[in-house]
């Protein structure tokens, strides 16, 4: 069983090359997830049992002074979620009886008797207050410690994901498994769009950025591309520009290959935006949702590192950031971004066989 958190669609689309490699491995797979992340799924993968599966109902601020003390006052709902989710494997657990259950960053997903795998990038919590950090960091190694494995998408040395994979003390149970990615470098595509932009993550900044960037566009020459992140959106939306398309969803092929046929993306600094940039090589534009201090961490470390550029949403400025982007120095990342599927194989051969053992038998 794959169960990814439906808080955006990054946890989910990260779970896809995760799902195909055990298809391809043969395996017996239910995946569980809810509301857009259900939607999503159930596209990608039309033949596999998917269950529904409530998400926490995390909502942010609109303003990134209060994001902070609105996810505080929100964690007794948390709490409560995920006994919910841990009492709903219980139950489903009779019924389908999985060997396996991989869990991205739900942190119920574990049960007695069964082999429990975590799937997160975030060992350590940024929040932007040290003793909240402190706090964060431990009620999460608490949870992280109740399965058997955590997989870290990312790598052991020079990770994309700095401080937040890479703790001075880890986990036991740690496993660097690489980069998690849906996407594919394919070598000759024929560049359709000057700008592809990607609007994804939790409201309601999601919708205050999409307003913000419709509205630059009205201005923009080139050709762009907007991708508004709303699998379950019917009703298309409009826009005065006549260069610019605008969509409310993509399959992984087709945002694949929207990628590689454009100049420049602009895209929100999510970890798993940023795994499928590095994947693809493309350069890109990050602009970190407001508040959400994980993101702000990312665009900065990597703004450091060159290998993306990045603005603040507050800041932001189309005409500018295409400017100063075209000035940046992108250094291109060579990583093995396979590594994980000799993870998952060598995992499954070790179901297979018999040779694990569940620390909860």
């Amino acid at each position: 069983m794959v169960a990814p958190l439906n808080w955006g669609l990054g946890h989910v689309t990260r779970c896809i090359p995760i799902i195909k490699e055990l298809e391809n491995h043969g395996c017996e797979l239910i995946i569980a997830g809810g509301d857009d992340a259900f939607l999503l799924l159930k596209k990608e993968f039309p033949s596999i049992v998917i269950l529904r599966l409530f998400g926490y109902k995390i909502r942010y601020s609109r303003s990134e002074n209060w994001l902070i003390l609105k996810l505080i006052l929100q964690l007794p709902k948390l709490a409560i979620s995920v006994f919910k989710e841990n009492r709903w494997l219980k139950k489903i657990a009779k019924t389908y009886k999985p060997d396996v259950v991989i869990s991205d960053n739900r942190l119920g997903m574990y049960n007695r008797g069964l082999f429990s795998i975590y799937i997160t990038h975030q060992l350590i919590i940024k929040t932007g207050n040290f003793f909240l950090d402190r706090i964060a960091s431990l009620i999460h190694n608490h949870f992280i410690k109740k399965y058997n494995q955590c997989w870290v998408p990312d790598f052991k040395k020079n990770g994309l994901a700095g401080e937040l994979s890479h703790p001075k003390k880890l986990p036991s149970n740690v496993v660097y498994v690489g980069a998690l990615s849906r996407f594919e470098k394919i070598p000759v595509v024929e560049k359709m769009y000057d700008l592809l932009i990607s609007i994804s993550g939790p409201e309601p900044q999601r919708t205050i950025f999409e307003k913000m960037i419709l509205g630059q566009l009205r201005s923009f020459k080139g050709k762009a591309l907007v991708v508004r992140g709303l699998p379950s959106e019917k009703q298309e939306l409009k826009i005065s520009n006549a260069f610019t398309e605008v969509v409310n969803h993509l399959s992984a092929i087709d945002l694949n290959t929207a990628f590689l046929q454009s100049k420049m993306i602009i895209c929100r600094s999510g970890y798993t935006s940023i795994m499928d940039l590095v994947k693809i090589k493309k350069q890109a534009i990050l602009v970190p949702t407001p508040g959400q201090t994980e993101q702000e961490y990312l665009a900065s470390y990597l703004m450091r590192k060159k290998t993306f550029f990045s603005v603040k949403q507050k800041d932001f400025l189309l005409k500018e950031a295409l400017l100063k982007a075209a000035a940046f120095p992108f250094i291109t990342r060579n990583d093995n971004m396979d590594n994980y599927k000799k993870i998952i194989s060598e995992f499954v051969f070790s179901v297979k066989s018999g040779n694990f053992e569940s620390q909860y038998s």
